[in-house]
């Protein structure tokens, strides 16, 4: 069973639909019980990240899944959710993430050219850079996932497992661990997400 954390944030109802439509039981929770009997976390999340954060934060939800993370059982982010795993973001002001991954969160805008639009929204090609990622099992180098985001996680080079192109290279993707994060959509990336979403499972 995953646990999909349910803080108040985060497109839950086309999680739960994607990981029905590969057969995975899910629920939607914030009980603490249930994610620790779960065998992996789901952190979703979308909008700012200082709201994300402090919803978090009141909710319980951020020691649960730092605990979790302790104990070794694998989590993953999905957009904000994935940012939210990071030390730190500069998003209209600085503020802390979960610090589970090194790195933080800074604008887009400040490293591609001024013409191309922000939020970068749309389908874009993955850059696999660390074949080993088990999130990879089941696509290939090149397949395009769906993005919507004027945030990237930057300085965490030793965590990238996939970049995109949007005039510079972007974070895609990451993994540090049992702690896994993607900064697109896979519940909105159609059978490429599916693959991922399965993948995930399967560790």
């Amino acid at each position: 069973m995953i646990a999909i954390i349910d803080y108040g944030v985060g497109n839950l109802y086309s999680l739960k639909s994607s990981f029905a439509a590969i057969g995975e039981e899910v629920k939607v929770t914030c009980d603490e019980t249930v994610i620790d009997a779960a065998d992996g976390i789901i952190l979703p999340g979308v909008g700012a990240f200082k709201d994300a954060a402090e919803k978090l934060n009141a909710s319980g939800m951020a020691d649960v899944i730092k605990k979790q993370a302790e104990k070794g059982k694998k989590i993953m982010g999905i957009c904000l959710g994935m940012q939210l795993l990071f030390n730190k973001s500069y998003e209209h002001g600085e503020y802390d993430g979960l610090g589970l991954i090194d790195g933080e969160i800074v604008p887009i805008e400040e490293h591609i050219n001024k013409n191309l639009k922000i939020p970068h929204i749309g389908w874009n090609s993955l850059k696999i850079t660390d074949s080993k990622c088990p999130l990879f099992k089941y696509i290939n180098d090149g397949d395009f996932v769906y993005f919507v985001h004027s945030y990237f996680a930057d300085k965490c080079k030793n965590a990238v497992v996939a970049v995109t192109e949007y005039d510079a290279e972007l974070t895609a993707a990451v993994q540090k661990n049992n702690v896994f994060g993607c900064q697109f959509h896979p519940e909105k990336s159609g059978d490429v997400g599916l693959s991922i979403l399965k993948a995930f499972c399967e560790i």
